[in-house]
């Protein structure tokens, strides 16, 4: 079977989709095909027990990973408008809906504050189930807004990314993320206030070449796809076979462009030192 179904209103490219979390009593693992109980990944920081597979996770589940227990969710009532009255093989406020139906999210990223080992900080976490974690005009303004509460209330940042990259359904509107989210940025770094910028599975498109790669300290999840564009178009492009581990974390820290690397396990207490390294200053 090829790789494109054609239907009546034109041709769909076939795709593999992940779910972000496992349901069920029993978890397959994505690499190693190993199984166990879904018990035993959540216990396991969402991590294959067998061979520290890093399974895709949402937001929320980074919230209870790394806050002391509560936190506050921040700028939750702003919505996405279909100001192009954007149609493709449905109307963008038809995918809209679908997205808040099935995910219980009202975006690709969610903000939220709370304290990590008794030390402030804002997080605001990507979703991958919200239309692939797209970055449209919401995604910039949470940024945004995110960085004033920072900046008002001396508070780090750090950013979650899980991104298929720029939303297509908001064409321009939604590239005009990229420069805003990298000035509001600028302004923290004139608060002398951090920004630390994790990348998980996939950071590609608009958001690596935005706010992603622009931390303070840069760092990733083992094996994460990071990168502009995928590695197929980048071989179909250049007509070369691309080097083994291209565009994983691992790659980038090799040649550069990652500070370090962290398992999940480690990532509440690695978050911590950094804020307290910040506080020593």
């Amino acid at each position: 079977m090829g790789w494109f179904k054609r239907l009546k209103d034109g041709i769909q490219t076939a795709t593999r989709h992940k779910k972000d979390t496992p349901e069920g009593l029993w978890y397959k693992c994505e690499r190693c095909k190993e199984t166990s109980t879904v018990k035993e990944l959540k216990d396991n920081f969402f991590k294959c027990p067998k061979c520290n597979y890093h399974v895709r996770i949402g937001s929320h589940d980074y919230f209870d990973l790394l806050f002391d227990g509560n936190y506050e969710e921040l700028f939750q009532d702003l919505r996405a408008k279909d100001i192009l009255g954007f149609e493709d093989m449905k109307p963008y406020t038809e995918r809209l809906q679908s997205a808040y139906d099935k995910t219980g999210l009202t975006d690709a990223i969610t903000v939220a504050k709370g304290k990590v080992n008794r030390k402030s900080l804002v997080i605001s976490a990507m979703d991958f189930k919200f239309i692939g974690g797209s970055m449209g005009s919401v995604v910039g303004e949470r940024i945004s807004l995110a960085v004033d509460h920072c900046i008002a209330t001396q508070a780090p940042l750090l950013i979650i990314s899980k991104s298929g990259g720029a939303r297509m359904m908001e064409s321009a509107f939604s590239l005009m993320q990229m420069a805003k989210t990298a000035a509001k940025l600028s302004q923290l770094a004139k608060a002398k206030l951090p920004y630390f910028s994790l990348m998980t599975d996939p950071t590609t498109g608009g958001v690596t070449a935005s706010f992603a790669m622009l931390g303070d300290i840069n760092f990733a999840e083992p094996e994460a796809l990071i990168g502009f564009a995928g590695p197929r178009v980048i071989r179909e492009t250049i007509k070369q076979d691309l080097p083994e581990g291209f565009q994983r974390s691992e790659f980038l820290l090799e040649h550069g462009f990652l500070d370090f690397i962290v398992d999940r396990k480690e990532l509440k207490e690695t978050i911590s030192y950094l804020l307290l390294c910040y506080d020593l200053q």
